[in-house]
């Protein structure tokens, strides 16, 4: 029901800034909640910071918090990371998620993985010391 395409990842020293976009299709953006997620190599996927579709609620990982930055402009059809003060361990593929509450009464954490339901192609971001 909606595909998902990452952009805005590249190579960047530490401490330096990324701003990774999520293009989202169709005309029901705003009806999905939104999450990021990141995958190093011989590593898990893991959670790193999540919307509600209004936009009045943010998640972040420990990891991250204070640093990085969620939003979305409902208007462009379009979800953001801002990384600030980047860290090598940084690098990853991140990922743009998103899933539809609608028609359910189950309450998304969105620190999961599992409770999304459809993923973008991921961008990767390399931090260097």
């Amino acid at each position: 029901q909606v595909q998902l395409v990452e952009s805005g990842g590249g190579s960047v020293q530490a401490g330096g800034s990324l701003r990774l976009s999520c293009a989202a299709s169709g005309r029901t953006f705003s009806t999905y909640h939104m999450g990021w997620f990141r995958q190093a190599p011989g590593k898990e996927r893991e959670f790193v910071a999540a919307i509600n579709r209004s936009g009045g609620t943010t998640y972040y990982s420990d990891s991250v918090k204070g640093r990085f930055t969620i939003s979305r402009d409902n208007a462009k059809n379009t979800a953001y990371l801002q990384m600030n003060s980047l860290k090598p361990e940084d690098t990853a593929v991140y990922y743009c998620a998103a899933v539809s509450p609608s028609g359910t009464s189950y309450y998304y954490t969105l620190r999961t993985a599992g409770e999304y339901h459809y993923w973008g192609q991921g961008t990767q971001v390399t931090v260097s010391s």
